[in-house]
């Protein structure tokens, strides 16, 4: 019954039918899930649909399940471009030409990555970009490393067929964090891997259909700095920005606003006190205008009296305070006087104003 879809695909491909293609195939894969040869005939209905990102979806699927399949590397090399990943493409292309040397399409495309890379970089492609290398470290993924070759294949909608795991967003000036909600998952069935434009997210979940989530993203990311994180209910995956831009969306579109660069200061500020007014307010500066009023304030009367002793009381020596203290005290608030030397030898009599006199009283 697969070999019969599969007929009916390829009969579908030669006359341009690539919907019906895609849509055969799918059966076919249901009905032989192990098939590379499925999958990798697939990706090409993709590519021809433009469906890049689940033409590399295929196209890993197809790796994993026959490491020296050519066509399967070519082919995903090709959506990469697609997609101007072209260090992820150029590493797919290296790898299909170590296993057919003979083949000068990898070559071509291996050189278009080049000059694409270059560009981007602003210099000129070296003349080892003509050629591809014979003993690619990437020809054949290892068992064990996590490789971006290794991902699996379908790339399901999160809302759509997977409603029991979701994914939201939110970013930072220098990173992306994207977190997948799933709980009890084990760690060794989550795969996580990063493309310089695409996130590759995989959960085997037990009973039920693997999960993909394969966006194309919004901007580009430095693998190297990416990282994820298994939590009880979550898996917690940061994406290192490659450059200081708002994101609009986590996925890219053509329809998206053009980013706006994130200004990073590396100055310390200070909060910023929250107002009703429209217009912000400098409180520093205000505070400092409050200061400079009172200490220029002039009082009149008793307050202006008690502002000048404060003043001197404030800017005196010890033994000036203490002439202050003491004379005021014990002359129960006549005497007020700055000579310690005076006062400190004996102690102050009081001295009532004119017309009036002092009296002690009795308890």
């Amino acid at each position: 019954m697969a070999s019969d879809l599969e007929k009916k695909a390829k009969e579908a491909c030669i006359d341009d039918h690539f919907e019906l293609a895609v849509d055969l195939y799918s059966q076919a894969i249901d009905l032989n899930p192990n098939s590379a040869q499925l999958f990798a005939d697939r990706a090409q209905a993709n590519i021809k649909l433009n469906n890049f990102t689940e033409a590399i979806a295929d196209s890993n699927r197809a790796i994993e399940l026959d490491p020296s399949m050519a066509k399967a590397y070519f082919r995903k090399g090709t959506a990469c471009i697609k997609l101007e990943e072209y260090h992820t493409a150029k590493a797919a292309l290296q790898a299909g030409a170590s296993l057919a040397p003979g083949d000068s399409r990898f070559t071509n495309l291996i050189k278009e990555c080049d000059e694409c890379i270059a560009e981007e970089n602003g210099t000129l492609p070296g003349p080892s970009a003509e050629k591809a290398p014979k003993n690619s470290a990437t020809a054949v993924p290892a068992n064990n490393a996590p490789s971006f070759n290794s991902l699996p294949s379908s790339v399901l909608n999160v809302a759509s067929s997977k409603p029991k795991i979701r994914h939201e967003f939110y970013q930072k000036p220098d990173e992306v964090v994207v977190t997948i909600f799933a709980k009890g998952i084990p760690a060794e069935n989550v795969s996580v891997d990063y493309g310089e434009q695409i996130l590759s997210v995989t959960i085997d979940v037990p009973g039920e259909e693997r999960y993909s989530f394969q966006p194309r993203l919004f901007g580009k990311i430095v693998p190297s700095k990416c990282r994820y994180e298994m939590l009880s209910t979550k898996i917690e995956i940061r994406l290192a920005k490659a450059e200081p831009i708002s994101w609009t969306s986590l996925e890219f579109s053509k329809g998206n606003i053009v980013p706006q660069r994130i200004n990073v200061s590396s100055a310390t500020h200070r909060p910023a006190y929250p107002s009703s007014k429209p217009k912000a307010v400098d409180w520093d500066k205000l505070e400092a205008e409050v200061k400079k009023e009172e200490k220029e304030e002039r009082l009149d009367g008793d307050a202006g009296l008690n502002k000048f002793f404060q003043d001197i009381f404030i800017g005196a020596d010890e033994d000036t305070r203490r002439a202050m203290c003491k004379s005021f005290v014990e002359s129960n608030g006549t005497v007020l006087s700055t000579n310690w030397k005076e006062v400190g030898a004996k102690k102050v009599e009081g001295r009532p104003p004119d017309g009036m006199e002092m009296k002690k009283w009795e308890f």
